[in-house]
């Protein structure tokens, strides 16, 4: 393996994929240098080979026209975006500019005397300032020899700008009492009386909305990596020469001891060496019952200690860390996924340049046949405006707008065109169990009593007992007694052992709650042969059973278990429909897995996987040619989320998952995972029925302009009727309905 040093370069300026992939060109054309550039996450992972620095990588992006930096190198403050917030400004100045511009040259009775010259004051700034980012992307473009979405912007506000000053200052239309007026065909002098300047200033506006709905989706990209960060504890409490004092986690080295108590979360990756308690994981495991741990344990940073206090002795730190590592995959996931380059871009590099061949070659063949230069230019910047691309920017931004719109109504978001190609050719959907198909908490699943008054007297007892802890089977029994029989009775004498079970006096009873070990090896007792058989079948079902017992007998046994969403049955049912083939992928164990997935239907089960594995298993479907979808919402499905072609996140889950997620369902229910997919698939085909009649509008006009059977006030009106098209069209999006619940 070659020596050298692999960094990350933060890469700005970038307004489309083709610059990412101008950039990854240049980078790769240095000796030994080898490079990705990631347009969504603005990154470039270069490999810079031993005598290269890395400066020369940072030179030859900027020589590029970009400009990149190392991540130490940014800003660690959140300060905003000024970036955003200059767009922002740019599309509300124009947008007030261009009101009163179009209204003038659109509604006849408006035009006063002179009102060209007041056109011309608003929509200038409009088209010089306004659309300055296109402008200056154009030329970066332009200079090496390349052409994209920021050309055709340019082109198209310039042509009908520098026509509309032709016609101002050198024709007829800076004339008092200039009207505009409509005819079919340029005409030999016709054109010169025509001014274009609502063209020119409403493409820009239209242009920077799109564009400043994309940079907000955009804006979010690094937010899991962000998310993870906040996720650990923020200070902790060390203990040294047996005194506590608060600090900063991030001062903590290995070997330091810390004291954590319930409630609180652990600060990082350690070994228990005082204590013991239930640790609540599922954050990071998927695993929906809490772990006993005790001297001698590992534990893992930012998960919850649920029970008793603890003194953790501190292992990894810092970036090596669990969380750490999680974060790195998440990362690593996202920047090797492919992005769907924009049609727009792709079809803009050809068609470009086609457009201002046909402009220069319609101005010499009019001029050739002695037409005149008036009519050469008319008919040559009437072939420019018809291919203006306002309908070919709004055609993407609109039905996004008008998709997510009704999407959020819905309870679903989605983050962005680029997921939606992804959506139409998912053929397989892989879930998560804890959270995503069950409801994440532990509810009270079967009270079995034994030599005992009945089904009551026995939830009664436990319920009281169980009612001092604060462990979630005993919240889960205590709640079910409580739902059951209302009031719980008095309890007194409290006493827990961690871990284990409880003992308390109810009605004049001592009773005891635990496992089934505990009683039999703490308490001497026996377990009925009866009650053997109903803990195996719970242990079979993936169940947690718990053993209760009072006056020397064991008196029965409750179970308590993950509870199975009411939706997810139906859920899976709609996925077949759309196509897609479900499955289970876990970090519980098989008998919960294969006990949950057979309840909704589901015949391919994965458990018992780690965070990594679960992209592993994604990574694997696709190699065998699947497009994969997955659902979830812990942290540990955050790189199965980001390694997928398209990461669904429930909305009830952590923010890492819904920041490395396409779709994001505000609602935990996993019908409305079908209904997004629908959505997306039918936002996407609205997308691309957009981009063809923008397209489609263009190239037939293009001829007609070329053959001087169209001014170039026509070919405004035929741009601006693609234009209503194109959001008409969007606009039937808001008719989409969620399927009703079966």
């Amino acid at each position: 393996m070659l020596d050298g040093q692999q960094v990350d370069l933060l890469v700005g300026g970038m307004t489309c994929t083709s610059c990412a992939a101008r950039i990854e060109k240049k980078l790769n054309r240095m000796p030994g240098v080898a490079a990705t550039v990631n347009y969504a996450t603005e990154k470039a992972s270069v490999f810079v080979p031993a005598g290269t620095s890395v400066d020369d990588a940072i030179k030859t992006i900027e020589a590029t026209g970009y400009t990149a930096v190392r991540p130490a190198a940014a800003p660690v403050a959140d300060t905003g975006d000024p970036e955003l917030a200059t767009l922002r400004q740019r599309l509300l100045v124009s947008a007030a500019l261009t009101v009163p511009v179009a209204a003038l040259s659109m509604i006849p009775v408006l035009q006063f005397t002179n009102w060209q010259w007041l056109a011309l004051t608003l929509a200038a700034p409009v088209a010089i300032w306004g659309a300055w980012p296109f402008h200056r992307a154009a030329w970066v473009n332009a200079r090496h020899g390349a052409a994209t979405m920021d050309t055709l912007v340019s082109v198209g506000v310039l042509a009908a700008l520098g026509w509309s000053l032709y016609a101002l200052f050198f024709g007829m239309a800076g004339m008092a009492g200039m009207t505009m007026s409509f005819t079919f065909s340029a005409t030999p002098g016709g054109g010169a009386d025509e001014i274009y300047l609502e063209v020119a200033s409403a493409v820009t506006v239209f242009i920077l909305a799109g564009r400043y709905a994309e940079a907000r989706a955009k804006r979010n990209s690094g937010a899991a990596l962000q998310a993870l960060l906040e996720l650990g504890a923020k200070e902790t409490t060390l203990l040294k020469d047996g005194i506590e004092s608060r600090i900063s986690t991030a001062l903590l080295v290995v070997g330091d001891e810390f004291v954590v108590r319930p409630g609180e979360k652990i600060a990082t990756d350690g070994l228990i060496v005082d204590g013991s308690s239930a640790i609540d994981a599922s954050l990071l495991t998927g695993e929906s019952v809490p772990i006993e741990v005790g001297p001698g344990d590992n534990v893992v940073g930012a998960t919850l200690n649920s029970g008793g206090r603890l003194v953790v002795r501190a292992v990894r730190v810092g970036a090596d860390t669990e969380l750490a590592h999680i974060g790195r995959l998440v990362e690593q996931a996202q920047t090797g996924k492919a992005e769907v380059q924009r049609l727009a871009d792709r079809v803009s590099a050809v068609f470009v340049p086609i457009v201002i061949g046909l402009a220069l070659a319609t101005l010499a063949g009019w001029l050739l046949v002695g037409a005149g230069a008036t009519m050469a230019f008319t008919a040559a910047v009437a072939t420019l405006i018809i291919a203006c691309p306002c309908a070919l920017g709004l055609a993407t931004p609109t039905a996004l707008l008008v998709g997510t719109g009704r999407g959020a109504q819905l309870g679903i978001l989605i983050k962005g065109p680029q997921v939606l190609e992804s959506t139409r050719r998912v053929d397989t959907i892989v879930l998560d169990k804890t959270g995503t198909i069950t409801t994440g908490r532990m509810t009270l699943s079967s009270v079995v009593p034994h030599e005992c008054g009945s089904v009551d007297e026995l939830l009664a007892l436990a319920g009281a007992a169980e009612s001092g802890s604060e462990h979630p089977i005993a919240r889960a029994i205590t709640a079910g007694a409580v739902s059951k029989l209302g009031p719980l009775l008095p309890s007194s004498a409290f006493l827990s052992e961690q871990g284990l079970g409880v003992q308390a006096e109810v009605d004049g009873r001592l009773v005891l709650v635990g496992r089934p070990a505990w009683l039999v090896e703490r308490w001497g007792l026996r377990v009925p042969i009866e009650l053997q058989a109903v803990l195996g079948t719970a242990e079979g079902l993936g169940k947690t059973a718990v053993m209760v017992a009072w006056e020397g007998q064991v008196r029965g046994v409750l179970t308590v278990a993950d509870t199975v969403k009411p939706t997810s049955a139906g859920a899976v049912e709609r996925f077949r429909a759309l196509g897609l083939t479900p499955m289970l992928v876990t970090g519980d164990n098989l008998a919960a897995a294969q006990n949950v997935a057979a309840s909704v239907g589901i015949t391919d089960v994965t458990a018992g996987v780690l965070p990594a594995d679960k992209a592993r298993v994604i990574a694997r479907l696709q190699a065998e040619g699947h497009v994969v979808a997955m659902v979830g919402d812990g942290v540990n499905d955050a790189v199965a989320l980001a390694t997928a072609d398209l990461g669904i996140a429930m909305g009830s889950g952590t923010d890492v998952a819904i920041e490395a997620s396409d779709l994001t369902l505000m609602r935990s229910d996993l019908l409305a995972a079908a209904d997004a997919i629908r959505l997306s698939r039918r936002t996407l085909t609205t997308i691309k029925a957009n981009l063809f009649w923008a397209f489609a509008y263009n190239v037939a006009a293009i001829p007609l302009a070329m053959a001087g059977l169209l001014n170039p006030l026509i070919a405004g009106a035929a741009m601006a009727l693609s234009s209503v098209f194109v959001v008409t069209n969007s606009l039937r999006l808001r008719g989409f309905r969620a399927l009703p619940v079966a």
